[in-house]
This record gives C-alpha cells, sequence and structure tokens, in this order.
C-alpha cells in the first residue's frame, strides 16, 4: 500500500511540475510578445498577451488545485512537503510575472498606434526584455531539471536588470528630456515591470534551490 501512495505521490509531482514548466514556457512567451508589441507598436501582439494571461491564471488555478488535493490525501513527509510548497511558491511568482508581461502589453495597446516608448529609449529596453528572457528561460529548465548551479545564477541575470534600471532612470531624469511628463511616467512604470519580472524569477529561482539543498537562500 505504502509503494502505491508513493507512486501516486511521485505521478502527481510530475503533473505538478510539468504545469510550472508550462507557466514558465508561458510567461516567456508572453513577454517577448508584449516587448514586441511595445517597441514595434504591435496591437495584435499586445492583445495576444492580454487574452492569453486568461491561460497562465488557469495554470496558476490548477498547480493550487493539484497540490491541495496531494496535501488532504497523502499528508506528505518533510521532503515531499517542501516539494509542494514550494511549487505554491514559484506558481504564485509566475504568475505574478504573467500580469507584468500583460501590463507591459496594456501599455502599449494604450499608446497604439504610436510606439509607447520613444527611439532613444528602446535600447535599454530591448536589453531589458533580453535580460527577462534569458531569466525566463533558466526559470523553466530549472523547474524541468533541477539545477541549484543554474538557478543562483538568477542573482547576477538580475544584477545586470537593476544596472539598466537605473541606467533608465538616468536617463528619465536628465535635464535634456525631451519628451514630457507622460512618455516619463509611462517609462518608468515599463521600466519598473522588467525590473519586477526579473524579481519574481530570483524568487522562482531560490525556491528552486531551497527544493534541492533544504537550505534557505
Amino acid at each position: 500500500m505504502r509503494d502505491e501512495f508513493r507512486a501516486e505521490f511521485r505521478a502527481e509531482l510530475q503533473a505538478v511540475s510539468q504545469l510550472l514548466v508550462e507557466m514558465a514556457e508561458g510567461v516567456r512567451a508572453a513577454l517577448r510578445q508584449a516587448t514586441r508589441a511595445l517597441l514595434t507598436a504591435d496591437r495584435r501582439a499586445a492583445e495576444a498577451v492580454i487574452e492569453g494571461d486568461v491561460e497562465i491564471d488557469e495554470l496558476y488555478r490548477q498547480v493550487e488545485e493539484r497540490v491541495s488535493e496531494v496535501l488532504a490525501r497523502q499528508a506528505p513527509v518533510a521532503s515531499d512537503l517542501r516539494a509542494m510548497i514550494t511549487a505554491l511558491h514559484v506558481a504564485a511568482d509566475l504568475e505574478r510575472m504573467g500580469d507584468l508581461a500583460n501590463h507591459v502589453a496594456k501599455t502599449a495597446l494604450r499608446r497604439h498606434p504610436s510606439p509607447a516608448v520613444p527611439a532613444e529609449l528602446r535600447p535599454a529596453f530591448t536589453d531589458m526584455a533580453s535580460i527577462a528572457d534569458r531569466m525566463a528561460e533558466k526559470i523553466a529548465s530549472v523547474l524541468a531539471n533541477p539545477d541549484a548551479d543554474l538557478a543562483a545564477e538568477l542573482d547576477s541575470d538580475d544584477d545586470a536588470m537593476d544596472e539598466l534600471h537605473r541606467g533608465l532612470f538616468e536617463v528619465l531624469l536628465g535635464a535634456d528630456w525631451p519628451y514630457g511628463v507622460e512618455t516619463a511616467i509611462d517609462a518608468t512604470l515599463l521600466g519598473r515591470f522588467y525590473e519586477r519580472f526579473a524579481d519574481h524569477a530570483v524568487n522562482s529561482g531560490e525556491h528552486v534551490v531551497y527544493l534541492i539543498t533544504g537550505e534557505p537562500v
């Protein structure tokens, strides 16, 4: 009987892991599309991100539901319980990353048919999006194949994002900023969306490290 319960638990854990990988891949694709919408005034891309956010939310609901069922039926022991709690934390971070991609898309849509950021800022947002994409790719990878070293790399990626974020503020607060207050506010919020996306990726990585090592980061 015990072996049957263990087999059932492993199957449930694998199903939860697959849902998390789908979420990570989904939020990565969402931010890619949102960035394209932002920089090229691509209305269809923005609308696709906004519509697709429902799918990410549904995956989050499925993770919560499966974890709740496992906790109710199996009363997992320490390491198994850690896996379930980690799944909930990671799912929450991924859901928030999806929301942030959604915010970027909505900003792009609000400014359509004009690009939401001036040409002067596009290189900065291109670089921020590239870092965010790399971090989302690493999260999907460590969820599919747990790797504490790869997960730990997210900290240095986040440092690069923070540096770009600071550089963005220097431009926005410069005396020669020519685009007015409204554009500065949009750029400030957009920078924050990318920066927070990276923060949630770091959080997810730390949860994976904890799952593997049993030690808090």
